[in-house]
């Protein structure tokens, strides 16, 4: 029962879709510097698991009124020691990427986790703000993975758009996960996925060779979060926006694939996929919001 609450505590399902992130980073770093992987994807996990933890931690006395069954609230957690693996991850990410990949990688993390508690602590309540530091989270994710190369860097750095605009668009609508959304919100989530799905697809249409397998998720993609979310702007009800939030969550690696096929083909994209593979896998065990 004790590990139970740690792992729900740590969102296993979440922490393996940051992994997709990175490892599309590293194909528009075009696959070079490969030692640097393993200690990029070990920097995401840390990451986003410590990330995750601090939101709870963060979130401790509005849980105990809106989700007393979270490992915090229900007692089966401390708060202090949350707080301490919370740190503890964050450190141990800036760390496998400094110190094991690259001096720009562990810029990366730094910022990655400047972002991530600002969210947590503050960023999160900011009716317009919050989305857009959620987004930046996963923007910086993605460029995490193209810092194995830094000199990739400067060019690459745009496509970190796509992944904000899709993650703030998920963060925008989550906010009517537990008493309803308003048409507003939820049409300003619509927009801002929208436009990810925009940029997505200009990236694909460059793709050259790999064109049709990079088509085939972004509609895969499409298919799967656009008809939810116009499913929870109609509706407006909890249950239809955690659906859409959910499949929102989820749906991120597919993004990353159709990234990852365009710049380093299907066989690559396969292995992108595989990890929403596990996080679904993980989803039916632990809770993703």
């Amino acid at each position: 029962m004790i590990l139970r609450a740690w792992l729900e505590l740590l969102r296993p399902a979440n922490v393996a879709t940051a992994l997709a992130d990175v490892l599309a980073g590293f194909a528009i770093a075009g696959l070079q510097n490969r030692p640097a992987l393993p200690w990029l994807l070990l920097a995401t996990a840390c990451l986003y698991a410590g990330g995750i933890v601090l939101n709870d931690f963060f979130d401790r006395h509005l849980d105990r009124v809106e989700r007393p069954e979270r490992p915090i609230p229900s007692g089966r957690v401390g708060a202090p020691a949350a707080a301490a693996l919370g740190a503890i991850l964050l450190a141990a990410g800036w760390i496998a990427a400094s110190h094991h990949a690259t001096r720009a990688a562990g810029g990366v993390a730094l910022a990655i986790a400047g972002a991530v508690v600002l969210y947590d602590a503050w960023g999160k309540r900011a009716r317009v703000f919050g989305p857009i530091n959620m987004g930046l989270c996963r923007a910086l994710n993605l460029l995490l993975g193209v810092a194995a190369v830094p000199a990739a860097l400067p060019q690459a750095w745009p496509l970190a758009g796509i992944p904000l605009a899709y993650i703030a668009a998920v963060t925008t609508l989550s906010r009517g996960e537990v008493r309803g959304g308003n048409h507003r919100a939820a049409t300003v989530a619509l927009i801002s996925l929208s436009a990810a799905l925009a940029g997505l697809l200009a990236v694909v249409l460059r793709a050259g060779a790999n064109l049709a397998p990079a088509l085939v998720l972004v509609t895969a993609l499409i298919w799967r979060v656009v008809p939810p979310f116009v499913r929870a702007r109609r509706q407006g009800e909890p249950a239809a926006i955690r659906v859409a939030v959910k499949r929102g969550v989820l749906s991120l690696v597919l993004v990353d694939a159709a990234i990852a096929a365009a710049y380093a083909g299907p066989v690559y994209a396969a292995l992108v996929l595989a990890t929403g593979l596990v996080a679904g896998a993980l989803a039916r065990w632990f809770a993703v919001t």
